[in-house]
Protein backbone atom coordinates (compact mmCIF):
# COMPACT_ATOMS: atom_id res chain seq x y z
CA UNK A 1 0.00 0.00 0.00
CA UNK A 2 2.84 2.40 0.90
CA UNK A 3 4.60 1.63 -2.37
CA UNK A 4 1.41 2.29 -4.32
CA UNK A 5 0.93 5.64 -2.56
CA UNK A 6 4.51 6.57 -3.35
CA UNK A 7 3.97 5.75 -7.02
CA UNK A 8 0.81 7.84 -7.08
CA UNK A 9 2.64 10.72 -5.42
CA UNK A 10 5.45 10.51 -7.97
CA UNK A 11 2.93 10.39 -10.80
CA UNK A 12 1.14 13.42 -9.39
CA UNK A 13 4.42 15.33 -9.12
CA UNK A 14 5.33 14.35 -12.66
CA UNK A 15 1.98 15.58 -13.96
CA UNK A 16 2.33 18.85 -12.07
CA UNK A 17 5.83 19.36 -13.46
CA UNK A 18 4.66 18.49 -16.97
CA UNK A 19 1.85 20.99 -16.61
CA UNK A 20 4.18 23.73 -15.45
CA UNK A 21 6.54 23.05 -18.37
CA UNK A 22 3.67 23.08 -20.85
CA UNK A 23 2.21 26.32 -19.51
CA UNK A 24 5.61 28.04 -19.50
CA UNK A 25 6.26 26.86 -23.04
CA UNK A 26 2.90 27.87 -24.47
CA UNK A 27 2.67 31.26 -22.78
CA UNK A 28 5.98 32.39 -24.28
CA UNK A 29 4.88 33.45 -27.74
CA UNK A 30 6.99 34.70 -30.60
CA UNK A 31 8.88 37.95 -30.05
CA UNK A 32 9.38 38.49 -33.79
CA UNK A 33 7.97 41.66 -35.33
CA UNK A 34 5.50 40.87 -38.09
CA UNK A 35 6.85 42.89 -41.00
CA UNK A 36 6.07 42.47 -44.69
CA UNK A 37 9.12 41.69 -46.85
CA UNK A 38 10.37 44.61 -48.91
CA UNK A 39 10.99 44.47 -52.63
CA UNK A 40 14.62 44.35 -53.68
CA UNK A 41 16.13 47.62 -54.73
CA UNK A 42 17.16 48.10 -58.37
CA UNK A 43 20.88 47.53 -57.91
CA UNK A 44 23.44 46.92 -60.64
CA UNK A 45 24.91 43.76 -59.11
CA UNK A 46 27.86 43.58 -61.48
CA UNK A 47 28.83 47.18 -60.82
CA UNK A 48 28.43 46.76 -57.06
CA UNK A 49 30.66 43.67 -57.06
CA UNK A 50 33.28 45.57 -59.05
CA UNK A 51 33.20 48.41 -56.52
CA UNK A 52 33.97 46.00 -53.68
CA UNK A 53 36.60 44.22 -55.76
CA UNK A 54 38.37 47.50 -56.40
CA UNK A 55 38.45 48.25 -52.66
CA UNK A 56 39.78 44.75 -51.87
CA UNK A 57 42.69 45.24 -54.27
CA UNK A 58 44.06 48.01 -52.03
CA UNK A 59 46.22 46.40 -49.31
CA UNK A 60 45.11 48.45 -46.34
CA UNK A 61 46.89 46.44 -43.64
CA UNK A 62 47.45 48.34 -40.38
CA UNK A 63 50.27 47.59 -37.94
CA UNK A 64 50.58 47.77 -34.16
CA UNK A 65 53.98 49.46 -34.16
CA UNK A 66 53.84 51.67 -37.26
CA UNK A 67 51.16 54.34 -37.46
CA UNK A 68 51.92 54.92 -41.14
CA UNK A 69 51.96 51.31 -42.30
CA UNK A 70 50.15 51.05 -45.61
CA UNK A 71 49.81 54.83 -45.82
CA UNK A 72 49.82 54.89 -49.60
CA UNK A 73 47.15 52.20 -49.83
CA UNK A 74 44.85 54.01 -47.40
CA UNK A 75 45.19 57.23 -49.39
CA UNK A 76 44.43 55.33 -52.59
CA UNK A 77 41.32 53.89 -50.94
CA UNK A 78 40.16 57.40 -49.97
CA UNK A 79 40.56 58.56 -53.56
CA UNK A 80 38.82 55.42 -54.83
CA UNK A 81 35.81 55.99 -52.57
CA UNK A 82 35.55 59.58 -53.74
CA UNK A 83 35.53 58.40 -57.34
CA UNK A 84 33.00 55.60 -56.82
CA UNK A 85 30.54 57.54 -54.65
CA UNK A 86 30.36 61.08 -56.09
CA UNK A 87 27.00 62.01 -54.51
CA UNK A 88 28.21 61.03 -51.05
CA UNK A 89 31.28 63.19 -51.42
CA UNK A 90 29.31 66.10 -52.87
CA UNK A 91 26.55 66.09 -50.23
CA UNK A 92 28.10 64.82 -46.99
CA UNK A 93 30.87 66.47 -45.03
CA UNK A 94 33.97 64.28 -45.10
CA UNK A 95 36.71 64.63 -42.48
CA UNK A 96 39.97 62.75 -42.21
CA UNK A 97 40.66 61.95 -38.56
CA UNK A 98 43.82 60.44 -37.08
CA UNK A 99 45.54 60.77 -40.49
CA UNK A 100 43.68 57.92 -42.25
CA UNK A 101 40.25 57.37 -40.65
CA UNK A 102 37.15 58.84 -42.29
CA UNK A 103 34.13 60.53 -40.73
CA UNK A 104 31.16 61.49 -42.90
CA UNK A 105 28.34 63.71 -41.61
CA UNK A 106 24.89 63.70 -43.23
CA UNK A 107 22.85 66.48 -41.57
CA UNK A 108 19.32 65.58 -40.54
CA UNK A 109 16.17 67.64 -40.91
CA UNK A 110 15.45 67.62 -37.16
CA UNK A 111 18.17 69.46 -35.30
CA UNK A 112 16.76 68.28 -31.98
CA UNK A 113 16.97 64.58 -32.81
CA UNK A 114 19.95 62.62 -31.53
CA UNK A 115 22.19 61.45 -34.38
CA UNK A 116 22.94 57.84 -35.27
CA UNK A 117 26.14 56.25 -36.52
CA UNK A 118 26.95 53.43 -38.94
CA UNK A 119 30.45 52.02 -38.70
CA UNK A 120 32.86 49.92 -40.72
CA UNK A 121 36.64 49.79 -40.98
CA UNK A 122 39.08 50.23 -43.82
CA UNK A 123 41.89 48.03 -42.56
CA UNK A 124 42.24 44.29 -43.04
CA UNK A 125 44.37 41.60 -41.47
CA UNK A 126 47.41 40.36 -43.31
CA UNK A 127 47.59 37.04 -45.12
CA UNK A 128 49.49 34.42 -43.13
CA UNK A 129 52.91 33.96 -44.75
CA UNK A 130 53.15 30.75 -46.71
CA UNK A 131 49.39 30.39 -47.23
CA UNK A 132 49.07 32.46 -50.40
CA UNK A 133 49.20 29.34 -52.59
CA UNK A 134 46.19 27.92 -50.73
CA UNK A 135 43.93 30.67 -52.04
CA UNK A 136 41.74 29.88 -55.04
CA UNK A 137 42.50 33.39 -56.31
CA UNK A 138 45.29 35.77 -55.24
CA UNK A 139 44.26 37.17 -51.84
CA UNK A 140 44.27 40.83 -52.92
CA UNK A 141 42.91 40.31 -56.42
CA UNK A 142 39.34 41.39 -55.62
CA UNK A 143 38.27 38.94 -58.31
CA UNK A 144 34.58 38.33 -58.97
CA UNK A 145 34.28 34.60 -59.55
CA UNK A 146 31.55 31.98 -59.20
CA UNK A 147 29.08 34.53 -57.83
CA UNK A 148 31.46 35.81 -55.13
CA UNK A 149 33.86 38.68 -54.55
CA UNK A 150 37.12 37.12 -53.35
CA UNK A 151 39.98 38.51 -51.31
CA UNK A 152 41.17 39.78 -47.98
CA UNK A 153 38.63 42.25 -46.66
CA UNK A 154 35.78 41.11 -48.91
CA UNK A 155 33.97 39.93 -45.78
CA UNK A 156 35.81 41.76 -43.00
CA UNK A 157 35.06 44.60 -43.40
CA UNK A 158 35.05 46.32 -46.76
CA UNK A 159 31.71 44.77 -47.69
CA UNK A 160 30.11 46.75 -44.85
CA UNK A 161 31.92 49.91 -45.89
CA UNK A 162 31.01 49.66 -49.58
CA UNK A 163 27.39 48.64 -48.93
CA UNK A 164 26.85 51.54 -46.51
CA UNK A 165 28.21 54.05 -49.01
CA UNK A 166 26.20 52.47 -51.84
CA UNK A 167 23.01 52.72 -49.77
CA UNK A 168 23.63 56.40 -49.02
CA UNK A 169 24.53 57.07 -52.65
CA UNK A 170 21.19 55.59 -53.75
CA UNK A 171 19.22 57.51 -51.12
CA UNK A 172 20.83 60.77 -52.18
CA UNK A 173 19.94 60.05 -55.80
CA UNK A 174 16.31 59.61 -54.69
CA UNK A 175 16.32 62.95 -52.84
CA UNK A 176 16.12 61.35 -49.39
CA UNK A 177 17.07 63.34 -46.29
CA UNK A 178 17.37 61.68 -42.88
CA UNK A 179 15.43 63.07 -39.94
CA UNK A 180 18.35 62.35 -37.61
CA UNK A 181 21.87 63.36 -38.52
CA UNK A 182 23.71 60.26 -39.73
CA UNK A 183 27.42 59.71 -39.19
CA UNK A 184 29.48 57.18 -41.13
CA UNK A 185 32.71 56.30 -39.30
CA UNK A 186 35.38 54.24 -41.06
CA UNK A 187 38.38 53.58 -38.84
CA UNK A 188 41.74 52.54 -40.25
CA UNK A 189 43.22 50.45 -37.43
CA UNK A 190 40.37 48.37 -36.00
CA UNK A 191 42.39 45.17 -36.37
CA UNK A 192 45.15 46.66 -34.20
CA UNK A 193 43.18 48.34 -31.36
CA UNK A 194 41.42 51.33 -33.01
CA UNK A 195 43.33 53.77 -30.82
CA UNK A 196 44.61 55.84 -33.76
CA UNK A 197 41.29 55.84 -35.63
CA UNK A 198 38.00 55.19 -33.86
CA UNK A 199 39.17 56.63 -30.55
CA UNK A 200 40.24 59.86 -32.26
CA UNK A 201 36.80 60.13 -33.89
CA UNK A 202 35.23 59.78 -30.45
CA UNK A 203 37.44 62.54 -29.06
CA UNK A 204 36.49 64.82 -31.94
CA UNK A 205 32.76 64.24 -31.39
CA UNK A 206 33.16 64.64 -27.63
CA UNK A 207 34.74 68.04 -28.23
CA UNK A 208 31.65 68.94 -30.28
CA UNK A 209 29.38 67.65 -27.48
CA UNK A 210 27.79 65.06 -29.78
CA UNK A 211 25.65 62.41 -28.09
CA UNK A 212 24.58 59.50 -30.32
CA UNK A 213 21.20 57.79 -30.14
CA UNK A 214 22.72 54.48 -31.22
CA UNK A 215 25.72 53.03 -33.03
CA UNK A 216 25.62 50.07 -35.42
CA UNK A 217 29.00 48.47 -35.99
CA UNK A 218 30.18 45.15 -37.41
CA UNK A 219 29.39 42.12 -35.31
CA UNK A 220 27.22 39.04 -35.35
CA UNK A 221 25.73 37.63 -38.54
CA UNK A 222 22.74 36.03 -40.23
CA UNK A 223 23.68 32.48 -39.27
CA UNK A 224 22.25 29.44 -41.03
CA UNK A 225 22.57 25.99 -39.47
CA UNK A 226 24.67 27.27 -36.58
CA UNK A 227 22.05 27.56 -33.79
CA UNK A 228 21.05 24.03 -32.68
CA UNK A 229 17.33 23.30 -32.78
CA UNK A 230 16.54 26.18 -35.13
CA UNK A 231 15.58 25.26 -38.68
CA UNK A 232 15.55 28.87 -39.89
CA UNK A 233 18.46 31.32 -40.10
CA UNK A 234 19.13 33.40 -36.99
CA UNK A 235 20.00 37.07 -37.30
CA UNK A 236 21.85 37.66 -34.04
CA UNK A 237 22.30 41.30 -33.08
CA UNK A 238 25.10 41.90 -30.62
CA UNK A 239 23.80 43.87 -27.65
CA UNK A 240 27.07 43.63 -25.71
CA UNK A 241 30.74 42.94 -26.26
CA UNK A 242 33.09 40.92 -24.09
CA UNK A 243 35.94 42.64 -22.32
CA UNK A 244 39.58 41.75 -22.81
CA UNK A 245 42.60 41.34 -20.59
CA UNK A 246 45.96 39.68 -21.08
CA UNK A 247 48.01 38.96 -17.98
CA UNK A 248 51.74 38.33 -17.75
CA UNK A 249 52.63 35.79 -15.08
CA UNK A 250 56.17 35.51 -13.73
CA UNK A 251 57.65 32.91 -11.42
CA UNK A 252 61.13 33.25 -9.93
CA UNK A 253 63.38 30.58 -8.44
CA UNK A 254 67.07 29.88 -7.93
CA UNK A 255 68.89 29.14 -11.19
CA UNK A 256 71.42 26.34 -11.32
CA UNK A 257 73.06 23.44 -13.09
CA UNK A 258 70.80 20.58 -14.24
CA UNK A 259 73.16 18.06 -12.60
CA UNK A 260 71.91 19.42 -9.24
CA UNK A 261 68.25 20.22 -9.93
CA UNK A 262 66.11 21.91 -7.29
CA UNK A 263 63.59 19.89 -5.25
CA UNK A 264 60.55 18.63 -7.11
CA UNK A 265 58.05 21.34 -7.92
CA UNK A 266 60.26 24.30 -6.95
CA UNK A 267 61.88 25.26 -10.26
CA UNK A 268 60.49 28.23 -12.12
CA UNK A 269 59.34 26.02 -15.00
CA UNK A 270 57.68 23.51 -12.68
CA UNK A 271 55.86 26.19 -10.73
CA UNK A 272 54.70 27.88 -13.91
CA UNK A 273 53.51 24.60 -15.40
CA UNK A 274 51.50 23.81 -12.28
CA UNK A 275 49.97 27.29 -12.19
CA UNK A 276 49.00 27.24 -15.86
CA UNK A 277 47.39 23.82 -15.53
CA UNK A 278 45.43 25.04 -12.51
CA UNK A 279 44.18 28.09 -14.44
CA UNK A 280 43.25 25.91 -17.39
CA UNK A 281 41.47 23.30 -15.26
CA UNK A 282 39.70 25.72 -12.92
CA UNK A 283 38.29 28.44 -15.13
CA UNK A 284 35.87 31.17 -14.20
CA UNK A 285 32.33 29.83 -13.80
CA UNK A 286 29.94 29.53 -16.73
CA UNK A 287 26.25 30.27 -16.59
CA UNK A 288 23.20 30.63 -18.84
CA UNK A 289 22.50 34.18 -17.74
CA UNK A 290 22.48 37.74 -19.04
CA UNK A 291 22.70 37.99 -22.83
CA UNK A 292 22.77 34.21 -23.31
CA UNK A 293 19.56 33.79 -21.34
CA UNK A 294 17.82 36.56 -23.29
CA UNK A 295 18.94 35.07 -26.59
CA UNK A 296 17.64 31.59 -25.80
CA UNK A 297 14.36 32.93 -24.47
CA UNK A 298 13.92 34.88 -27.72
CA UNK A 299 14.75 31.88 -29.90
CA UNK A 300 12.76 29.34 -27.87
CA UNK A 301 9.31 29.99 -29.41
CA UNK A 302 10.78 29.47 -32.89
CA UNK A 303 12.44 26.11 -32.12
CA UNK A 304 11.31 22.51 -32.54
CA UNK A 305 9.14 20.94 -29.86
CA UNK A 306 11.82 19.49 -27.57
CA UNK A 307 14.18 22.47 -27.79
CA UNK A 308 11.25 24.83 -27.28
CA UNK A 309 10.35 23.13 -23.99
CA UNK A 310 13.97 23.14 -22.82
CA UNK A 311 14.76 26.77 -23.64
CA UNK A 312 11.39 28.02 -22.40
CA UNK A 313 12.13 26.49 -19.01
CA UNK A 314 15.71 27.44 -18.25
CA UNK A 315 14.80 27.65 -14.56
CA UNK A 316 14.88 23.83 -14.70
CA UNK A 317 17.07 22.93 -17.66
CA UNK A 318 19.84 25.57 -17.40
CA UNK A 319 22.41 23.08 -15.97
CA UNK A 320 21.73 20.67 -18.85
CA UNK A 321 21.97 23.45 -21.43
CA UNK A 322 25.16 24.78 -19.84
CA UNK A 323 26.80 21.35 -19.91
CA UNK A 324 26.11 21.07 -23.64
CA UNK A 325 27.29 24.60 -24.42
CA UNK A 326 30.57 24.06 -22.58
CA UNK A 327 31.52 21.22 -24.95
CA UNK A 328 32.18 23.47 -27.97
CA UNK A 329 34.55 26.44 -28.03
CA UNK A 330 32.10 28.70 -29.88
CA UNK A 331 29.23 28.21 -27.44
CA UNK A 332 31.47 27.97 -24.37
CA UNK A 333 32.74 31.49 -25.13
CA UNK A 334 29.16 32.71 -25.03
CA UNK A 335 28.53 31.71 -21.40
CA UNK A 336 31.76 32.41 -19.52
CA UNK A 337 34.87 34.50 -19.23
CA UNK A 338 37.28 32.38 -21.24
CA UNK A 339 40.85 31.52 -20.30
CA UNK A 340 43.45 31.03 -23.04
CA UNK A 341 47.12 30.18 -22.45
CA UNK A 342 48.93 31.98 -25.25
CA UNK A 343 52.70 32.28 -24.62
CA UNK A 344 55.32 30.69 -22.36
CA UNK A 345 59.01 31.64 -22.01
CA UNK A 346 61.64 30.00 -19.82
CA UNK A 347 65.33 29.39 -20.33
CA UNK A 348 67.48 29.62 -23.43
CA UNK A 349 70.14 26.96 -22.83
CA UNK A 350 69.82 23.24 -22.32
CA UNK A 351 72.39 23.03 -19.53
CA UNK A 352 71.01 25.74 -17.21
CA UNK A 353 67.95 25.54 -14.94
CA UNK A 354 66.42 29.01 -15.50
CA UNK A 355 65.68 31.34 -12.63
CA UNK A 356 62.53 32.77 -14.21
CA UNK A 357 59.56 31.60 -16.23
CA UNK A 358 56.88 33.82 -17.70
CA UNK A 359 53.61 33.26 -19.52
CA UNK A 360 50.75 35.21 -21.03
CA UNK A 361 47.17 34.26 -20.23
CA UNK A 362 44.34 35.89 -22.13
CA UNK A 363 40.80 36.43 -20.83
CA UNK A 364 37.74 37.55 -22.77
CA UNK A 365 35.49 38.89 -20.05
CA UNK A 366 31.78 38.14 -19.91
CA UNK A 367 29.43 41.02 -19.06
CA UNK A 368 28.87 40.74 -15.33
CA UNK A 369 32.49 39.77 -14.66
CA UNK A 370 35.31 42.31 -14.33
CA UNK A 371 39.05 42.75 -14.71
CA UNK A 372 39.42 42.98 -10.93
CA UNK A 373 37.52 39.72 -10.57
CA UNK A 374 39.72 38.03 -13.14
CA UNK A 375 42.86 39.24 -11.35
CA UNK A 376 41.55 37.93 -8.03
CA UNK A 377 40.76 34.59 -9.68
CA UNK A 378 44.31 34.34 -11.05
CA UNK A 379 46.02 35.27 -7.79
CA UNK A 380 43.93 32.77 -5.85
CA UNK A 381 45.11 29.97 -8.15
CA UNK A 382 48.76 30.92 -8.52
CA UNK A 383 49.83 32.13 -5.08
CA UNK A 384 52.13 34.76 -3.66
CA UNK A 385 55.24 33.50 -5.46
CA UNK A 386 53.83 34.71 -8.76
CA UNK A 387 53.76 38.21 -10.15
CA UNK A 388 50.60 38.89 -12.17
CA UNK A 389 50.44 42.06 -14.24
CA UNK A 390 47.83 43.21 -16.77
CA UNK A 391 49.25 44.02 -20.18
CA UNK A 392 48.27 47.28 -21.92
CA UNK A 393 45.05 47.36 -23.91
CA UNK A 394 42.60 45.74 -21.52
CA UNK A 395 38.91 46.69 -21.45
CA UNK A 396 35.94 45.89 -19.28
CA UNK A 397 32.98 44.16 -20.90
CA UNK A 398 30.62 46.64 -22.50
CA UNK A 399 27.28 47.66 -21.05
CA UNK A 400 24.32 45.64 -22.33
CA UNK A 401 22.20 47.66 -24.75
CA UNK A 402 18.46 47.04 -24.41
CA UNK A 403 16.28 45.22 -26.91
CA UNK A 404 13.42 47.56 -25.98
CA UNK A 405 15.04 50.67 -27.47
CA UNK A 406 13.84 52.37 -30.63
CA UNK A 407 17.20 51.68 -32.28
CA UNK A 408 17.04 47.94 -31.67
CA UNK A 409 13.44 47.79 -32.86
CA UNK A 410 14.39 49.57 -36.08
CA UNK A 411 17.22 47.11 -36.66
CA UNK A 412 14.82 44.24 -35.88
CA UNK A 413 12.20 45.70 -38.21
CA UNK A 414 14.72 46.12 -41.03
CA UNK A 415 16.06 42.60 -40.64
CA UNK A 416 12.58 41.10 -40.79
CA UNK A 417 11.89 42.99 -44.02
CA UNK A 418 15.19 42.25 -45.79
CA UNK A 419 15.77 38.72 -44.40
CA UNK A 420 12.13 37.62 -43.88
CA UNK A 421 13.03 33.99 -43.25
CA UNK A 422 15.41 34.88 -40.40
CA UNK A 423 14.66 34.90 -36.67
CA UNK A 424 16.00 38.05 -34.96
CA UNK A 425 17.50 37.65 -31.49
CA UNK A 426 20.02 39.43 -29.26
CA UNK A 427 23.49 37.97 -29.01
CA UNK A 428 26.92 38.52 -27.48
CA UNK A 429 29.94 39.71 -29.46
CA UNK A 430 32.81 37.57 -28.15
CA UNK A 431 35.49 39.50 -30.06
CA UNK A 432 36.25 43.22 -29.90
CA UNK A 433 35.20 45.95 -32.31
CA UNK A 434 35.81 49.67 -32.75
CA UNK A 435 32.38 50.33 -31.25
CA UNK A 436 33.73 49.88 -27.71
CA UNK A 437 35.44 53.26 -28.02
CA UNK A 438 32.04 54.93 -28.51
CA UNK A 439 30.60 53.87 -25.14
CA UNK A 440 31.19 57.37 -23.63
CA UNK A 441 29.10 59.13 -26.32
CA UNK A 442 26.44 56.59 -27.35
CA UNK A 443 23.18 55.75 -25.62
CA UNK A 444 23.17 52.26 -27.13
CA UNK A 445 25.58 50.22 -29.25
CA UNK A 446 24.60 47.29 -31.48
CA UNK A 447 26.97 44.98 -33.31
CA UNK A 448 25.64 43.31 -36.42
CA UNK A 449 26.78 42.72 -39.99
CA UNK A 450 24.11 41.71 -42.53
CA UNK A 451 26.36 38.91 -43.80
CA UNK A 452 25.06 35.38 -44.25
CA UNK A 453 27.19 32.59 -42.79
CA UNK A 454 26.98 28.80 -42.67
CA UNK A 455 29.15 26.65 -40.39
CA UNK A 456 31.62 25.76 -43.15
CA UNK A 457 32.15 29.43 -44.01
CA UNK A 458 33.28 30.70 -40.61
CA UNK A 459 36.89 29.59 -41.22
CA UNK A 460 37.10 32.12 -44.05
CA UNK A 461 36.85 34.96 -41.52
CA UNK A 462 40.47 36.16 -41.18
CA UNK A 463 41.32 32.91 -42.99
CA UNK A 464 42.09 31.54 -46.43
CA UNK A 465 39.72 32.17 -49.34
CA UNK A 466 37.83 35.02 -47.71
CA UNK A 467 34.88 35.95 -49.90
CA UNK A 468 31.30 37.21 -49.97
CA UNK A 469 28.55 36.30 -52.39
CA UNK A 470 27.32 39.01 -54.73
CA UNK A 471 23.73 38.20 -53.74
CA UNK A 472 24.60 38.77 -50.08
CA UNK A 473 26.34 42.03 -50.95
CA UNK A 474 23.11 43.19 -52.59
CA UNK A 475 21.21 42.21 -49.42
CA UNK A 476 23.64 44.31 -47.38
CA UNK A 477 22.89 47.39 -49.45
CA UNK A 478 19.18 46.67 -49.07
CA UNK A 479 19.61 46.38 -45.29
CA UNK A 480 21.41 49.71 -44.80
CA UNK A 481 19.13 51.48 -47.28
CA UNK A 482 15.96 50.23 -45.54
CA UNK A 483 17.37 50.93 -42.09
CA UNK A 484 18.00 54.57 -42.93
CA UNK A 485 14.53 54.84 -44.43
CA UNK A 486 13.00 53.23 -41.33
CA UNK A 487 14.60 55.83 -39.10
CA UNK A 488 12.32 58.37 -40.80
CA UNK A 489 9.19 56.23 -40.39
CA UNK A 490 6.36 57.37 -38.07
CA UNK A 491 7.03 56.30 -34.51
CA UNK A 492 10.82 56.17 -34.96
CA UNK A 493 11.19 59.14 -32.63
CA UNK A 494 10.89 56.76 -29.68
Amino acid sequence: MLFKRLLLLLLALFLVLAGILAVNTLRKGSLQLQISPTSRLPIDEKRLAEKLGGAVRLRTVAAYDDADAGAGEFLKLHAYLEQQFPRVHASLQREVVGTYSLLYTWPGSDAGAKPVMLMAHQDVVSVAPGTEANWQVPPFSGEVKSGHVWGRGAWDNKSNLISQLEAVEMLLAAGFQPRQTVYLAFGHDEEVTGLRGALQIVKLLQARKVRLDFVLDEGLLVTDGIVPGLSRPAALVGIAEKGFMSLTLKASATPGHPSLPPPKGTSAISMMSTALKRLDDDQLPAGVRGVAKEMFETLAPEMGALQRVVFSNLWLFAPLVQAQLEKASGTNAFIRTTTALTTVQAGDRGNIVPGEASATVNFHILPGDSRDGVMAHVKARTGERFEAKARPGSDEASPISPTTSTGYRQIHRTLRSVFPEAIVAPGLMVARSDSRHFIPIAEHIYRFSPNRAKPDELDRFHGTNERISVSNLVEMVNFYHRLLENLNAPGSEG
